[in-house]
């Protein structure tokens, strides 16, 4: 028969002379079993252990289903993980390389200075991305709460409080739509930086994803959707409205805004009647610009209307310090020269709470704690956050995101 644990299989050879025939005949696949006996090598080369005792450790009552045909249904692959994972090594496989790339990004952020740190996941109060939020009670306090939506606004205090790097992974929760890239509870890894920018955070992006392939794979190269790419550093970088221009084939900084507005009806399913010609921008960048773009690269200098977050861009008021890294279309993250104007903040994070008001379920509350500790004074700062299960599906080759998550929710 053959023997299986987490290192691999091996070939187990029984005789009735040492083992109770009583015994053999009642093992089925399944039961977990410990052998001692000497190791040997068979004619054919495979390494065997001659059992000299057996015992029965754990009895499946539960039968495995047929080894040739294995587990099928893609509905039951995800309901009973755990078979899953014994029937099929490489759903186990991908769930251990997750846990390895964990680990290498830890290594990295120690290895470059950061402390890892807590931040609540029941929150009486959710900001720091636009989304709608899970909401729940906490008894104790008879008030209503919500699920973490990011991390971003607790990491930013312990900047505050001088703790100069900063990161943590966040369970992060978004109640929204399902697909191959988007899940309501995913892993956030955000990360800040005093005195540092966007350009120190694109360093640090570029640098992390190249060490966790390396650790991991021993490669930088991947395949998704069926096209191989590379993430090597350094990464490409472009401006979001120079890759709008060529795409369009326009010149925005010459174009009216009746002229793009138009462009946008033409192009866009739908056009809000007050959205700003920074935003109008930003909906031609989505809708045919993301799609276009394969290797590694970051997307920087976005239109300032597209975060409240975000510190104005050094050399053009009417954009923002913030890039997006994208790879075969899909987003990878989001940064930006974090905004330390306590004025301006209260201001922007007043303005998100007027659009929740009037009826914008994915703009944030105000969060008066938060702002008067922007008030003490948040030195210039870096910020980062990348979506860690997407990096898992690029590490593992997966082409779903249930597959690196390790027990996804199925509907009752």
């Amino acid at each position: 028969m053959n023997l299986r644990d987490h290192s691999g299989d091996i070939q187990v050879y029984l005789n009735q002379k040492n083992v109770s025939a009583v015994i053999m005949s009642n093992l089925e696949v399944g039961d977990i079993i410990g052998v001692s006996g000497e190791l040997f090598e068979t004619k054919t080369g495979e390494m065997t252990i001659r059992t000299t005792s057996l015992e029965l450790l754990t009895k499946s009552i539960r039968p495995l289903p047929d080894k040739h045909k294995g587990l099928q249904d893609p509905e039951a692959k995800i309901r009973h993980r755990s078979l899953d994972m014994v029937m099929n090594p490489s759903v186990r496989d991908k769930l251990v390389k997750r846990a390895n790339g964990m680990a290498a990004i830890r290594s990295f952020m120690t290895q470059r200075g950061y402390l890892e740190m807590d931040t609540p996941v029941v929150d009486m109060s959710y900001g720091g991305g636009e989304a709608q939020p899970f909401v729940t009670t906490v008894n104790a306090l008879s008030s209503e709460a919500f699920l973490s939506v990011s991390p971003e606004l607790y990491l930013k205090r312990y900047i505050v409080g001088g703790i100069d790097r900063v990161y943590t992974f966040s369970r992060s929760f978004r109640n929204e739509g399902i697909d191959k890239t988007h899940y309501p509870e995913f892993t956030l890894f955000e990360c800040y930086q005093s005195y540092a920018d966007y350009n120190d955070m694109m360093d640090l992006m570029e640098h992390l994803y190249e060490y966790t392939f390396m650790t991991v794979n021993g490669t930088t190269k991947a395949v998704i959707n069926e096209m191989e790419v590379d993430f090597k550093t350094p990464w490409k970088r472009v401006k979001m409205l120079d890759m709008v221009d060529e795409v369009f084939d326009i010149n925005l900084e010459s174009m009216s805004d009746e002229a793009l507005r138009e462009l946008c009806e033409r192009t866009i399913e739908e056009v809000l009647p007050n959205h700003s010609r920074g935003e109008l921008i930003y909906e031609l960048f989505e809708a045919e610009c993301e799609q276009k773009i394969v290797e590694p690269t970051f997307i920087i200098d976005y239109p300032y209307e597209t975060s409240p977050l975000c510190k104005k861009h050094r050399d053009d008021e009417n954009l923002i310090e913030r890039f997006e890294p994208f790879v075969v279309g899909i987003e990878l993250g989001n940064a930006y020269s974090e905004l330390n104007d306590p004025i301006r903040q209260r201001e922007l994070l007043y303005d998100q709470a007027e659009a929740l008001r009037g009826g914008l379920d994915t703009a944030s509350p105000m969060d008066e704690v938060f702002t008067k500790a922007i008030d003490i004074g948040m030195p210039p700062t870096g910020g980062l956050g990348i979506g860690i299960d997407r990096l898992m599906m690029f590490l593992t080759d997966a082409t779903h995101i249930k597959e690196v998550i390790g027990f996804p929710m199925v509907k009752r």
